[in-house]
């Protein structure tokens, strides 16, 4: 699932912000050195034309034109580039654009906006044992991984009809061109593996 990263140090005034490829060459992952989420430790993602008042460093990003989306992690920000863009150019914008942020005191993401993502669903019996098995699978042998390619991979729900799981993939991951094989060859198989009641995997519709 890991491809080769490319590790580089940016100084830029009075910060190290590293950057590191991901599997999808449209995407960057930003390391500024400090805590991204806020306490809630939810993570959050951002496309061009969303609301964007619950993050102030989305609505500074999304002021250079060829930035696409923002996924925020726990201690990194994912930038997706326009189709057209070039990297060559918009990196040393997306660079002094986390830099200005920080350099200013700013907060990344409001701390009394911690809604996230919650799952409506309401399991029980043997499906609510079922699920709590995938949540724990997928939060300790696949975000981790995953984290570290500049994404994430949310469980969204599990249908003991048909025994399908449905994740949302966020950040590098959506759209990576290697996430379907990611999502129906390693991460269905993990499920499967441990989970007999899996009987798949599905991406989320939004």
């Amino acid at each position: 699932m890991r491809l080769a990263h490319t590790r580089v140090l940016s100084h830029i005034a009075l910060m190290f912000i590293q950057t590191e490829d991901t599997p999808n060459p449209a995407t960057l992952k930003f390391l500024p050195g400090k805590d991204v989420v806020g306490p809630d430790g939810r993570v959050r993602e951002y496309t061009r034309g969303d609301d964007i008042t619950d993050a102030p460093m989305a609505e500074m990003l999304f002021m250079i034109p060829d930035v696409h989306r923002v996924f925020f992690g726990n201690d990194y920000i994912s930038v997706t580039r326009s189709e057209d863009a070039q990297w060559k150019h918009l990196k040393p914008a997306v660079l002094g654009a986390i830099m200005d942020f920080y350099v200013a005191g700013g907060t990344p993401l409001l701390d009394q906006l911690q809604a996230g993502d919650v799952e409506e669903r309401v399991y029980e019996g043997e499906t609510l044992e079922i699920v709590e098995q995938i949540k724990e699978l997928i939060e300790l042998r696949v975000r981790p991984a995953v984290a570290q390619d500049g994404g994430d991979i949310v469980f969204k729900h599990f249908d003991d009809a048909d025994g399908m799981v449905y994740l949302e993939m966020r950040g590098a991951c959506a759209g990576c061109p290697s996430s379907t094989m990611t999502l129906k060859h390693g991460i269905e198989n993990l499920l499967k593996h441990y989970v007999p009641e899996v009987n798949g995997v599905e991406q989320a519709v939004a």
